[in-house]
């Protein structure tokens, strides 16, 4: 039943691609002038919209609301401040937020991408401090199955569910991720920076070490196995990247490419207990499919990170939106695919819904999820975990292109809701 309604959906999500393609084709090329909330608002009230000059600042503030199985009940606050510094061609984002939830959860973001005076140097950056809780079910796309619980379980005769297999923990987590690009030629960056990633305070609760009493977890089998502590551990590295970067507006980009290849060498020279290196690499690119509108249009995401076996300890592994922006795995929770390398892929449609320029717009997107467990002989791509949805967007500040996104995921036995400033990617 399951897989006859995702066929239906899927074939409803394509009617609906074919028919706004259809749509955006055969017009006349005239070029939409965007309005957005503010402008709208002035025009019900009969009054003037303010003008802002080109170049003019935005900021943006929205409470956060909201409820899912991993946090529970949220309350917080998030801001966005999009701004262009003197003889800067490009539009710079700080954004932040702060939350907290019912199961005592607290997090703080930060993160900046920031284009100096003449697009000189190029700053991009994640920074967080979070008291959390979350369940992992082991390593691979394929987890839980086959994974460490379930063979204990099997052992004892239980029939088992993939909820009975989850492994929660909680724990603190601090991420300082920072680098700084020089600009080489136009549009390309050479970059050096620094990264941390620290858990500490780690309380694995489904584990047992009682002699008559033992359940072995993931988390300490995994850090058993390699050498890692179990209640602390952390990962520093120096990094050097290539960033190249086409897009016409970071916020909300119509056209152009965003590319980020990056090397992280964590040593003990930077306090590490082993050496290792571990390669990133992101692509994203837009693709307009009208003449007229040039906020129709087809984008892409692709993400990688790769590791040697054993290298890294159990949470700082890449997994479900631990990337720079947090926003992969839309439909999945956060942590619930993880692995010693790790990929993922998103192809999201881009319409209008309230004619040419208009103020409202939506979204279609697809994904999919793939991460490795070579203790199980799982590699890339042998395991993948697609995801769905659809979103809305409401054009809070033409001038920076800043829209108020909701969006709708769903995954394999999974749900996500999600309220942002700005896109998803």
């Amino acid at each position: 039943m399951f897989r006859i309604f995702k066929i239906r959906v899927w074939l409803l999500l394509a009617l609906v691609f074919a028919t706004f393609i259809s749509k955006g084709q055969g017009r006349d090329t005239t070029e939409c002038l965007q309005t957005d909330l503010p402008t709208v608002v002035s025009s019900w009230l009969n009054k003037e919209p303010k003008t802002k000059n080109a170049g003019a600042s935005s900021l943006l503030l929205l409470p956060i609301i909201g409820s899912n199985p991993a946090t529970g009940f949220m309350v917080g606050l998030g801001g966005q401040y999009a701004f262009q510094l003197p003889q800067s061609t490009r539009y710079s984002v700080l954004s932040g937020s702060i939350q907290y939830t019912t199961k005592r959860q607290f997090m703080v973001m930060l993160k900046n991408m920031v284009y100096t005076r003449s697009d000189k140097f190029f700053l991009m950056g994640d920074w967080r401090f979070l008291i959390f809780s979350q369940s992992t079910y082991g390593l691979g796309t394929n987890a839980p199955e086959g994974g460490v619980l379930q063979y204990q379980y099997n052992l004892a005769g239980m029939e088992v569910g993939k909820d009975s297999l989850a492994q929660p923990m909680t724990f603190n987590f601090t991420r300082i991720h920072q680098s700084l690009g020089y600009k080489i030629r136009n549009n390309v960056y050479l970059g050096v920076g620094y990264r941390y990633d620290g858990y500490f305070k780690i309380v694995d609760e489904k584990l047992r070490l009682e002699p008559n009493d033992t359940l072995i977890t993931s988390h300490y089998a995994y850090n058993t196995k390699y050498g890692f502590d179990k209640e602390f551990y952390f990962n520093s590295a120096v990094v050097a990247n290539l960033v190249i970067d086409t897009r016409d507006n970071m916020i909300n980009a119509y056209r152009g490419v965003f590319f980020n290849a990056a090397w992280f060498g964590a040593s003990r020279v930077v306090g590490n207990r082993t050496t290792t290196n571990i390669f990133d690499v992101e692509w994203r690119s837009f693709h307009g499919v009208s003449k007229r509108n040039p906020a129709h249009l087809v984008a892409f995401w692709l993400l990688g990170s790769f590791a040697a076996v054993g290298d890294l300890p159990f949470m700082i592994l890449p997994a479900t939106a631990y990337d720079l922006r947090g926003r992969s795995g839309r439909g999945y929770t956060q942590g619930r695919f993880r692995g010693e390398s790790y990929m993922y892929g998103e192809a999201e449609y881009r319409f209008p819904l309230t004619g040419c320029g208009g103020l409202l717009s939506g979204v279609l997107f697809a994904n999919a999820t793939s991460a490795s467990n070579q203790s199980r002989d799982l590699t890339l791509m042998q395991s993948i975990k697609p995801g769905y949805g659809f979103g809305f967007r409401i054009m809070v500040d033409k001038q920076s292109r800043t829209n108020l996104s909701v969006d709708f995921g769903f995954g394999e036995n999974s749900f996500g809701f999600y309220l942002a400033a700005s896109e998803t990617f």
